[in-house]
């Protein structure tokens, strides 16, 4: 009984840290700037050091916190949160009033090959306007995209070059409008050269997200592979529930 009062008494007291702890990360301390020490914080609100490092956890598992070892707990940059709708990177940075960018952007034509051909339904001898670049939200490397629209939809996309939104370019020049997609979103790190490109440490977690986009014909437009920051970037889904299922 005499154990049960003292959890109460710590969650009463963990609440309370946590509640200290989002007020410091999204008031009063920049992505960055270090939180008080474990040590610290438990004096401070009476409770042991695991409860505090069981709160920094949290915090770190929801992409709030960071910790290095040695050094302490600092402020994460904020996760945009990317919902799923089918919208181009722009719309997405613009929706969120971020400045959308591009670095080291390469547009070069060439054959699909078995493995683009296959997804966009192409030979691998037919040609594909492949664009490859850095994507950035207010100057900072946000993810890292190489895209493949085949060349007999998109004549001379190559030679024109890509500078804003190319499903903008497709809609505009092309008349080439993307109604839905496939998309599949997988887990993974950043070898060193993505790292770098990116300006993350080597191995820092990533989502891979591969997407097959189509006209309202179903006449396959796009084929994209990319490579998100997992610190940066974060997926947002609302699932229901079926009426058929009336298991717990």
């Amino acid at each position: 009984m005499a154990e049960a009062a003292g959890n109460g008494r710590a969650g009463t007291k963990g609440a309370q840290l946590r509640s200290y702890l989002l007020g410091l990360i999204e008031g009063e301390l920049k992505p960055h700037e270090k939180l008080p020490t474990e040590r610290d914080l438990a004096e401070t609100f009476g409770v042991t050091r695991l409860t505090v490092r069981r709160a920094l956890d949290q915090l770190g598992y929801e992409g709030r916190v960071y910790r290095t070892q040695g050094a302490g707990t600092f402020v994460s940059e904020p996760r945009i949160a990317k919902s799923v709708e089918l919208t181009s990177f722009t719309q997405d940075m613009r929706a969120r009033g971020l400045v959308p960018g591009s670095l080291d952007t390469v547009v070069e034509e060439i054959p699909a090959g078995a493995e683009i051909g296959a997804r966009l339904a192409l030979s691998p001898r037919d040609l594909v306007a492949h664009i490859s670049r850095v994507r950035t939200a207010d100057g900072e490397p946000m993810c890292i995209e190489n895209t493949y629209v085949p060349s007999k939809l998109a004549p001379g996309l190559a030679a024109r070059g890509i500078t804003g939104s190319l499903y903008q370019m497709l809609t505009e020049t092309y008349h080439l409008k993307i109604e839905k997609a496939e998309q599949s979103i997988h887990a993974t790190v950043l070898d060193p050269p993505l790292a770098k490109l990116l300006g993350v440490p080597e191995f820092s977690p990533a989502f891979k997200v591969l997407r097959v986009a189509y006209d309202a014909r179903n006449q396959r437009i796009e084929y994209a592979e990319s490579v998100y920051r997992a610190d940066r970037y974060s997926y947002d889904f609302v699932i229901f529930r079926t009426s058929r299922d009336n298991t717990n």
